[in-house]
């Protein structure tokens, strides 16, 4: 692993860092802040997965959330969208290859030999960190946004046990009825759709639901908003009576001016189920 940069950050430290990652076949960037508190021993690690376009860096930079994670005394990781590289396969369109992981195991040409973005969110880089950093691996929370949001709430309800709780901004809510979704799932995953429901936070809601406490915020000016289709995640959480919150947000759209209008409040919501 190389350290890229460290910054003094509230009290912080605030990391950029690279590694060759066996999962991809890529060197792999991802930030990880740090409060002030893990000098003295393990703290808690939130996830925040981003969406589409993004690199580590947009959330790191846009969302502003260290400076809540630090008066919590929470870690926060910031990994990359998709593997990148001259070697890695693209596509013209913003929403396919380099940036558009989905964070899902490609399967199909020619993607299947880098795009393995499952594993590396949720084994992989995982492994690395806790072994690298004074986190507590038994305290863990996740949230994303928008692509992000969809990674965030697969996995955590994938993986019982592992998330005390999980969030979301503008997560892609339905991807398997929607054009953010069947597009990218037919590419990687290919043509048989029994292979992409693992892969719809909607039809994991009614399958299997999440065993913590769950929070979703959605602007009602999305400009994406029929690609989100938050209403079919928020009838499953109802038809599956999953306790949690669903907030439509008056006025906002898909920017990170409204991640960063909410992320007090998605850190405290975390915070709260690490605490217990």
């Amino acid at each position: 692993m190389k350290t890229i940069s460290e910054n003094r950050c509230f009290g912080g430290v605030q990391g950029v860092y690279s590694h060759a990652s066996e999962t991809t076949r890529t060197d792999m960037t991802f930030g990880l802040f740090l409060p002030e508190g893990a000098e003295d021993g393990p703290v808690p690690l939130l996830w925040y997965l981003s969406g589409l376009t993004c690199t580590h860096e947009n959330a790191m930079v846009k969302a502003g959330a260290q400076r809540w994670a630090a008066e919590a005394g929470i870690a926060l990781i910031f990994p990359d969208t998709s593997p990148r590289g001259e070697a890695v396969a693209n596509d013209e369109a913003y929403d396919l290859g380099q940036g558009a992981g989905f964070y899902v195991n490609a399967t199909e040409g020619p993607w299947a030999r880098h795009y393995k973005m499952w594993d590396y969110v949720t084994d992989e880089l995982p492994d690395l960190v806790f072994r690298a950093f004074p986190l507590e691996e038994g305290l863990q929370a996740i949230t994303g946004h928008s692509m992000g949001g969809h990674g965030a709430l697969t996995i955590a309800m994938s993986l019982p046990g592992r998330f005390s709780s999980v969030s979301a901004f503008s997560p892609i809510c339905n991807p398997m009825a929607s054009d953010w979704g069947r597009k990218q799932f037919t590419a990687y995953l290919g043509a048989d759709e029994s292979t992409w429901a693992p892969h719809d936070a909607s039809a994991l809601m009614r399958k299997r639901g999440f065993d913590g406490p769950v929070l979703i915020d959605q602007g009602t000016s999305d400009q994406f908003i029929d690609l989100l289709k938050p209403e079919a995640l928020a009838a499953a959480m109802t038809e599956r009576r999953q306790g949690g919150t669903f907030r439509m947000q008056k006025g906002y759209d898909h920017s990170y001016f409204f991640v960063s209008s909410f992320i007090e409040d998605h850190i405290s919501f975390h915070v709260d189920a690490l605490r217990g």
